[in-house]
């Protein structure tokens, strides 16, 4: 029997490799879409709309979270003019992760992880450090894999468009739209 992870996937452009590469490595991937975050709701949308796209083919459960963002509102209230990669950012992965945690408890899953570190863009030490933490909390374990090495990013785009997956222009939220 495998191990399973649950992998919290930020869009499905960020999860295709990382869906890959722990399926090799004998996970059971359970993918789940939670993202307070993304404004406007039609942009939620086709972002879910790529997440099912991609989990149905490359034969992996999709959970998917509810759309919350007042959750995301609240998380960074006082931060909306901070910098991207600021502390509003810390606050929306503290609480996406957060989200992830609760339900690999509730589901009986002890890893999980997080395809937001694929990004070139995203600080892979920062996240880590918040993954484990919120792990803590749960008695879980945060599964720190740098997706982005051995050319992960080149990878996870190539997937991206051999299944012609929509492509966003920014992280999600208003503030860095």
């Amino acid at each position: 029997m495998k191990n399973k992870i649950l992998l919290h996937a930020c869009c499905a452009i960020c999860s295709g490799y990382p869906i890959t590469l722990l399926q090799e490595t004998g996970y059971e991937v359970i993918v789940y879409f939670y993202n307070p975050n993304i404004y406007p709701k039609e942009e939620y949308e086709k972002r879910l709309n790529a997440q099912r796209t991609l989990c149905n083919s490359l034969n992996c459960q999709l959970i998917e979270g509810e759309y919350e963002p007042l959750e995301f509102y609240k998380a960074a209230a006082g931060l909306e003019n901070e910098p991207e990669k600021g502390r509003r950012c810390d606050k929306c992965f503290e609480l996406r992760l957060l989200k992830t945690a609760e339900l690999a408890k509730k589901l009986g899953i002890n890893e999980f992880t997080t395809s937001i570190v694929i990004s070139p863009h995203k600080n892979f030490s920062k996240l880590s450090l918040i993954g484990e933490t919120v792990a803590k909390q749960y008695n879980l374990t945060y599964k720190a894999i740098d997706f982005k090495k051995q050319d992960g990013f080149l990878k996870t785009n190539k997937i991206s468009k051999s299944l012609n997956l929509y492509r966003q222009n920014y992280c999600g939220c208003k503030f860095a739209m």
